[in-house]
């Protein structure tokens, strides 16, 4: 950890860099080839004949008209391109409104309090005014900390600072002064009712084959979740956002097919959950993959990972909302899929959430400024929804957290089905034409289509 002696090293303005060099330190954005055109899986319709409904599954603890599905912008967004730009994008999102997650420094946001006594709020005011103009429920995710409150100087962050130090947290010692930063932030953001307590653990759990240092974030949640509620009673809370990390084998109760939840993981989640102040929905990301990149049984049966940590912890927490902050499902050791592949994957684990419940999910959105952008919501060059943006927002439209999701099946394993009384969803797994029979009618689907179809 750089000492504040070290100023030189953190001195040099974060802005003559511009937020290119945030995407250097955004984890998990994908790259790869352009996605494919308006003809792409993920929009596939049909027009079939009504079914018969199906007994209905327990819901999520939340509203009914919560959306369930959105998105966390990332080191680019709509914001930072033009304003034409942007508002071709907000009134394209507009059009289905979900979720929006933004952090308060990092991921497309500069430090927000460069000094004991001076906050800089353009980046946060710029997000949130997107997500407003774009129709979202805004959220903020209480992430990551200014220099000075984890050993470097006052000023504008470096270079340096960014790609090394952004995700340390703060020290002990600073844990009040974080606090006060994040009540500062929910009282400016008055219209923002959802807040995340910092990210993944970070600088809490640097050595994932040991413990985390569950009792330090413990410590700094309830300073958090205490002085934000102290100024914003109305604010919901959530946590740990802590990531379940898995692997082919251990000793840990929540295992199955796709692998063995690190005990690491639960035993950090369990001291937080007896030890909290408080919390209004319960915050986790993970990956199907394993962390050593293997697929178990399969890329897709891999997926019923997600619905096995949401049962889990709905059933730990008698049944609180889980929110899931991010997902992955391609390995993170150079594997790209072919883009129909990736597409069916991300629907079928999307299915994973619908079923087991899950109170929200956010895409975590690697857009970019131009070229390829592989796996984006929208298109760099004229903000026109892409493959993947329309696969959420279908899902945002047809399965918020109120939908009746109804048991269907499909005569063909390959096919997975999600359903509720007006639409149908079917996902081919395979990379071979298929045919199916589902409530009686015959559907023919392409390798990896993914086709909507009214009831």
């Amino acid at each position: 950890m750089l000492s504040v002696s070290g100023k030189s090293l953190w001195r040099r303005p974060f802005r003559t860099i511009g937020l290119a060099a945030l995407v250097l330190v955004v984890a998990s954005c994908a790259t790869g080839p352009a996605v494919p055109s308006e003809s792409d899986p993920a929009t596939s319709e049909a027009q079939q004949s009504p079914a018969k409904p199906a007994e209905a599954q327990k819901p999520a603890g939340v509203d009914p008209d919560w959306p369930r599905w959105g998105f966390t912008h990332t080191g680019i967004s709509a914001n930072n391109i033009t304003p034409r730009f942007e508002q071709a994008v907000a009134e394209s999102l507009a059009q289905t409104p979900m979720l929006q997650n933004q952090h308060i420094m990092g991921f497309g946001a500069f430090n927000p309090q460069p000094t004991r006594q001076d906050y800089a709020w353009e980046d946060l005011d710029s997000r949130t005014n997107f997500m407003k103009q774009s129709g979202g429920t805004q959220i903020i995710t209480l992430c990551c900390a200014p220099d000075w409150m984890k050993g470097g100087p006052e000023g504008m962050t470096s270079p340096e600072g960014w790609k090394e130090h952004l995700e340390d947290a703060p020290y002990p010692q600073h844990f009040d002064d974080y606090a006060k930063l994040a009540a500062t932030v929910a009282k400016r953001y008055s219209d923002v009712d959802y807040f995340l307590v910092w990210n993944e653990f970070k600088g809490f759990w640097k050595d994932h084959s040991k413990p985390a240092d569950y009792k330090g974030y413990t410590q700094l949640y309830n300073k958090v979740y205490d002085a934000v509620k102290a100024v914003r009673p109305d604010a919901k809370i959530g946590g740990p956002y802590l990531g379940f990390d898995s692997n082919k084998s251990g000793d840990s109760e929540l295992r199955g097919d796709w692998g063995v939840v690190n005990q690491n993981v639960l035993d950090a989640f369990n001291y937080w959950y007896e030890n909290k102040k408080g919390a209004d929905f319960i915050v986790v990301d993970g990956a199907s993959p394993t962390d050593a990149h293997e697929l178990l049984p399969d890329e897709f049966g891999a997926l019923s990972k997600f619905s096995a940590v949401t049962e889990w912890l709905r059933e730990k927490t008698d049944d609180m909302p889980v929110w899931w902050s991010e997902w992955y499902i391609e390995p993170e050791d150079g594997t790209k899929w072919p883009e129909n592949k990736r597409l069916a994957v991300q629907a079928a684990s999307m299915m994973e959430f619908a079923k087991s419940g899950a109170a929200t999910a956010l895409y975590w959105n690697p857009q970019a400024k131009s070229g390829a952008c592989r796996a984006c919501m929208w298109d760099p060059k004229t903000g026109a929804q892409r493959p993947t943006g329309k696969l959420v927002s279908s899902f945002a439209k047809w399965f918020p957290a109120g939908a009746e999701v109804q048991d269907v099946a499909s005569s063909d394993p390959k096919v997975r089905v999600l359903a509720q009384p007006d639409r149908l969803l079917l996902v081919n797994t395979t990379d071979a034409q298929v045919t199916t029979t589902v409530d009686g009618t015959e559907y023919a689907l392409k390798p990896y289509e993914i086709k909507w179809s009214d009831r």
